[in-house]
């Protein structure tokens, strides 16, 4: 049996799936290695969501996410049956240059490092175990796919920024991201959605990184993150769209440094920042700390102000999508956002939302809701079997 490894590298964890090729994809094994340095966890799953692995180690047995790639591995090789043919990766940033998926080799690799300032929490761990990878087996095709793929449809218009065009050209623009999951839910819309696929979509890609696109005919036509993945909604932890002068005063007025900067935009902002509590939206709803309830209001009222603005860019709405951990598993952010969305004509069905329906808009409602799961592990599959040309 041939497979295709898949893996989703974060900050902290290592997520990983497997896929027999034979006949089509199918999920043999979904695992995550998560708290990388802090509690390493290993859990595993099969194809039919069954545990078949659980184990906790020590924090210096898996220190940072090479470390983990090397428990991963060992785990697949003493438990995995199957001959490995190739090996997807999830990459935040593909730049200007890399405008779909792609087979990895040093080039590509030393391309892709050039844009580690740009998404410093995401592309060195994304490019971290495609080095381990390639140390241990030179011969096993590795295939790139980037999030800012799927966005690379944009008119100039959509991603210039207004500053002198030379900019632009040396690749500052916007450029847009989660990608692989709105691929993947822009694919499943003729399915389960025909009425809605061909038309004005806004999905809302809501986890602890958070954006919205706008799609039309199954087109990304527009997005609220940019040149980096900082813009736009507020995060778990990142700031979300910011004036550009607090940036100048942080560095003028307050004596900081870019690097201090950096660290207090991408870690220590969004909804941790704004409630001092968590990043993670099912700590703020069970909290009672005012601080908890007014970041979630800031949250949804950021969704409803950018949901305008898509909408504007596609020249009216007819259906809204919720998608990612937040948006398939928290029916009181769905509704939430939802109430924000009613100038728009859309009405909840609360029954619906509750019990987590694919439709959970009412037969009245002008703009259809949606919940559609996304599955960017298997958008990784599919290009990289096609890549690889297994």
């Amino acid at each position: 049996m041939d497979t295709i490894l898949v893996v989703n590298a974060g900050s902290s964890s290592l997520k990983f799936e497997v896929f027999s090729i034979e006949g089509g994809l199918h999920k043999r094994l979904k695992g995550q290695m998560e708290g990388v340095g802090t509690a390493p966890h290993l859990r595993v799953k099969d194809g039919a969501g069954a545990v078949i692995a659980d184990h906790v180690f020590e924090p210096g047995d898996v220190a940072d996410l090479p470390a983990a790639m090397r428990h991963v591995g060992a785990w697949l090789v003493e438990r995995h049956e199957g001959r490995l043919v190739a090996v997807g990766h999830r990459v935040v940033h593909g730049g200007p240059d890399y405008t779909a998926p792609v087979l990895i080799d040093e080039k590509v690799i030393a391309d892709l490092e050039r844009y580690v300032p740009l998404a410093p929490l995401h592309q060195p761990n994304n490019l971290a175990p495609i080095r381990a990878i390639l140390e241990r087996r030179p011969d096993l095709p590795q295939v790139a796919c980037f999030d800012t793929s799927f966005h690379r449809g944009h008119s100039a218009v959509a991603d210039h920024y207004a500053i002198p065009e030379h900019f632009f050209a040396e690749g500052v623009r916007r450029y847009g991201f989660h990608g692989l999951s709105y691929e993947y839910v822009a694919g499943r819309l003729p399915e389960i959605a025909p009425e809605v696929a061909g038309g004005r979509v806004i999905v809302a890609h809501l986890g602890s990184g958070a954006s919205l696109c706008a799609l039309s005919a199954g087109r990304s036509v527009e997005s609220t993150l940019g040149f980096t993945a900082l813009d736009g909604l507020p995060m778990g932890t990142r700031c979300g769209q910011i004036d550009p002068g607090v940036i100048l005063y942080l560095l003028d007025q307050k004596g900081m440094t870019a690097h201090e900067v950096q660290d207090l935009l991408y870690k220590d902002s969004g909804l941790k920042g704004l409630s001092g509590v968590s990043n993670d939206v099912r700590a703020l709803l069970e909290s009672t700390e005012p601080s908890a309830a007014f970041a979630l209001d800031h949250f949804v009222y950021r969704i409803g102000l950018n949901a305008g603005m898509l909408a504007a860019a596609l020249g009216g709405l007819d259906a809204f999508v919720f998608t990612a951990g937040i948006g398939e598993n928290s029916p009181d952010m769905r509704a939430r956002i939802s109430d924000g969305l009613r100038w728009f004509g859309a009405a909840l069905d609360a029954q619906a939302n509750a019990r987590g329906d694919l439709l959970i808009s009412t037969p009245e409602s002008v703009v259809r809701l949606y919940v559609v799961p996304t599955d960017e592990e298997l958008m990784i599959a599919r290009h990289t079997l096609a890549i690889s040309g297994h």
